[in-house]
């Protein structure tokens, strides 16, 4: 690793500036997945480091309708809140189910969000054909042998790179915000509209430009009426990335389904909302052939290869049991 700069601004605006004019400068924070990336898989290179561990962005606030997380929170305070234990218990779920207490007392919500995929062979420099690396370079899981880990949607010939995340799958399912500061002043990004598919640039994974920081995320409270939940699928019951995750929610009303917001995770280039799930859920009673359909309408069109060639049907049995479970189904 060659040497860096190291600064440490004290305010938002001079760590945004910093970083927007340097394209060689990226943003530090608890660096759980940077340093890594930096010191030992050597992937990343940078000439700036901008730490803003000092900035004001940590903190939860919450109203009657929206749950406010600064990008800076841990995710083990965030899974503390009690705002979050109480009206959206499927995201306090998926935070215990993502990480060791000791990551979880170091990674941001805002890193989470960030990170990037644990693919092996975008982390092996020496693997030369990884389109996130370099582009147009081929994509060695396509072929290697170690695509378990690897997603199914939203994955075609250019890459099947997996991203990890347990949050951001409740996070899509409920339509959380992003807040953002560039030059140019503050957005939001519904988090639905935040990632990008993997097309034919899958260097490209977010929307965001150089030197945008995200500053929090806004997450609309569950209504009273919803049941909810989060089931993620493993290969050991513990600090194990997810072969399939969901994240659902369902407002039931005399045996029907009123309101259905589901999130898919293990599966998905990006964290995945499965509009078609939803689609066929809404209005149907919920009963086990509902939500055979539901996984089924999601599942259509899957892109395997050998190594993920049982994803498919996993899936679908993983949502069908997330589904009974929250709508307390029995057959």
């Amino acid at each position: 690793m060659r040497a860096f700069e190291y600064l440490r601004p004290d305010d938002v605006g001079t760590a945004v500036a910093l970083v927007s004019a340097d394209p060689a400068a990226q943003f530090l924070a608890g660096g759980t997945t940077q340093v890594d990336l930096m010191l030992k898989d050597g992937i990343l290179d940078p000439e700036r480091l901008v730490d803003i561990t000092r900035l004001p962005l940590a903190g939860i606030t919450a109203d009657d309708r929206t749950l406010r997380v600064g990008a800076l929170t841990t995710m083990e305070e965030m899974a503390a809140d009690p705002t979050v234990a109480r009206r959206l218990p499927l995201v306090r779920t998926a935070l215990l189910a993502g990480a060791s207490p000791q990551l979880r007392n170091m990674a941001t919500i805002g890193g989470n969000l960030l990170q990037r995929t644990r693919c092996r062979y975008f982390r092996d420099p020496t693997v030369p054909d990884c389109n996130k690396r370099r582009p147009s370079s081929g994509c060695a899981a396509i072929t290697g042998a170690a695509a378990r880990m690897h997603a199914i949607l939203g994955a075609g010939e250019s890459c099947i790179a997996l991203h990890a995340s347990d949050l951001c799958v409740p996070l899509v399912a409920l339509d959380a915000v992003v807040q953002v500061r560039g030059v140019d002043g503050e957005r939001e990004i519904p988090l639905t509209e935040f990632y990008v598919l993997p097309g034919d640039r899958p260097d490209v994974e977010t929307v965001l430009r150089h030197g945008d920081l995200v500053t929090g995320v806004a997450v609309p409270l569950l209504p009273p009426a919803a049941r909810s939940g989060y089931l993620k699928v493993r290969d050991r019951a513990s600090y194990e990335f997810a072969l399939v995750s969901v994240a659902a929610v369902l407002v039931v009303e005399d045996g029907r389904i009123t309101e259905a917001r589901v999130g898919l995770g293990g599966v998905g280039t990006v964290p995945w909302r499965a509009w078609a799930a939803e689609r066929v859920l809404t209005g149907a009673p919920a009963v086990a052939e509902t939500f055979r359909s539901a996984a089924a309408a999601e599942l259509q069109e899957p892109f395997v290869v050998p190594g993920t060639a049982f994803k498919p049907e996993l899936a679908r049995r993983t949502i069908v049991r997330a589904l009974e479970t929250v709508a307390g189904y029995q057959p």
